[in-house]
């Protein structure tokens, strides 16, 4: 499996069957009596055959320090889980039910109709046939007018009931998959389980499932106050540990732009500056929404974004954001030549690489369509960032792990969500672990800019204290 996915990243699925159907040409059979058998010989012959391929992509190292060291280091986080208080997802479910049966009525008065809001086909009859709200040009599955996410925020700017549907919708997600779910996944200590996977993503992130506690949101209220039910074990605190800004960082090491690695290694803060640099605001005088705005443009350029995903995330016209990424470009010369180099690079490869070598194949990069050429070099341009930071976690949480073991603490890993690490602490162990954690994090590899990871210590997941 492991082999299979530093092979080509992108393939949706990495389970043997799958992988022998790819490099070989005897199909393997998951039902029946010799399935165990088969299986046994489909490992033995597979083995050599992606060994060298592999080896071939030089992944070895990726192989033999990352990938491999990391699966008893995620198998024991899935075995310790994660401590959650029922008491408060109960309660909260009360809360949401109210609040969505509250936005359901007034979905209702303000369309003047009753009707199934989680049906497509109902909310599209509503919004475009008895509204007359502009239809999008896409349609969703069974030929149905979309009500995709992206469909409804462009009508949010011009009617209210889009948003209000937007809203009920992420009420009733956050409701059903963890308000809901979670106390039913619990054991009988209290604590969640979930599966971590680490094929799961073509960047090199871990998912999880079986609960995704990887998704829950942290920039609403309701997102936050769901953290509160995930606690600690009695006689312990919760430690989080959490990488500040390191994909920006990674930039500034892989870009050498002057400006930004200076402002790394000052400690200056690069929203800020970036407002000052892009819209011409003095810090001194700069509002909070300037710097927001600062913010999504420094992202977006990580991202690879373009000037109608920028004007469509901060409300303004293509023209205004195009400038914005142009004034960018101009202030940050060497970001614009690290990824005009890194396009041409991918161009020729057809292919982009970790810092630590782990390859993403990007066949697009060449297309002829316009869409799917510019959708891989966004790729392109996030994949190494945002496969590095994964990278440098793991192998963070690897040496985490074996120090915990040699000093014989008591503390245990239980959770990663991307840039993030959750543990339990019994007390006596607290000062200990912060420091040993933090200065794995902030010295799992030497950059040119430095790596800064945030602690905070606490009862609950939503309140750590630094």
């Amino acid at each position: 499996m492991l082999y299979s996915y530093l092979i080509n990243p992108t393939h949706a699925s990495h389970r043997l069957s799958d992988v022998a159907a790819r490099f070989s040409d005897q199909p393997l059979q998951e039902t029946g009596e010799r399935e165990l058998t088969e299986a046994a010989h489909a490992v033995e012959t597979l083995t050599p055959v992606l060994r060298d391929d592999v080896n071939a992509l030089n992944e070895r190292e990726v192989y033999e320090t990352i990938d491999l060291p990391l699966a008893p280091v995620l198998l024991r986080m899935e075995k310790e889980g994660v401590r959650i208080d029922s008491a408060v997802l109960n309660s909260m479910s009360v809360t949401l039910g109210a609040e969505i049966e509250r936005v359901g009525e007034e979905i209702f008065a303000r369309s003047g109709h009753r009707f199934n809001i989680q049906s497509p086909r109902q909310l599209g009859d509503v919004l475009f046939n008895k509204m007359g709200l502009p239809r999008p040009l896409k349609y969703g599955k069974g030929k149905v007018v979309s009500t995709a996410q992206d469909v409804l925020e462009e009508l949010a700017a011009h009617n209210e009931v889009p948003r209000m549907v937007l809203e009920y919708r992420q009420l009733a997600k956050l409701k059903s998959n963890y308000v809901d779910s979670l106390p039913l996944l619990a054991d009988a200590e209290g604590r969640v389980h979930t599966t971590f996977n680490q094929v799961g993503t073509a960047t090199g992130r871990l998912s999880s499932t079986n609960p995704n506690l990887q998704n829950i949101p942290i920039r609403t209220e309701l997102g936050r106050e769901i953290r509160a039910a995930f606690i600690a074990a009695p006689g312990c605190q919760l430690l989080s540990a959490d990488y500040s800004q390191i994909e920006l960082r990674l930039m500034a090491h892989f870009s050498g732009d002057p400006l930004l690695t200076q402002a790394y290694k000052t400690g200056q803060d690069i929203h800020t500056l970036t407002a000052s640099e892009v819209f011409g605001v003095p810090a001194g005088q700069m509002s909070k929404e300037t710097r927001n705005r600062a913010k999504a443009v420094n992202f977006g350029i990580v991202y690879g974004i373009s000037p109608f995903g920028l004007a469509a995330q901060l409300g303004i016209d293509q023209h205004e954001a195009r400038l914005y990424i142009e004034t960018y470009f101009e202030r940050y010369k060497g970001v614009r030549a690290f990824i005009d180099r890194l396009l041409d690079e991918t161009r020729r490869e057809q292919r982009v690489k970790t810092m630590f070598g782990r390859v993403r194949p990007i066949p697009d990069i060449q297309s002829r369509n316009a869409n799917l050429r510019g959708f891989a070099e966004r790729t392109a341009v996030n994949t190494p960032l945002q496969g590095t930071a994964a990278d440098l976690i793991k192998l963070a949480m690897i040496r985490i792990d074996t120090k915990l073991a040699d000093r014989k603490l008591q503390s245990r890993m239980t959770l990663q969500v991307h840039d993030e690490l959750l543990f339990d602490v019994p007390h006596a162990e607290v000062d200990e672990v912060r420091e040993l954690v933090q200065s794995e994090l902030e010295h799992v590899i030497e950059l040119n800019v430095p790596l800064v990871a945030d602690v905070g210590v606490g009862a609950n997941w939503r309140d750590l204290k630094s």
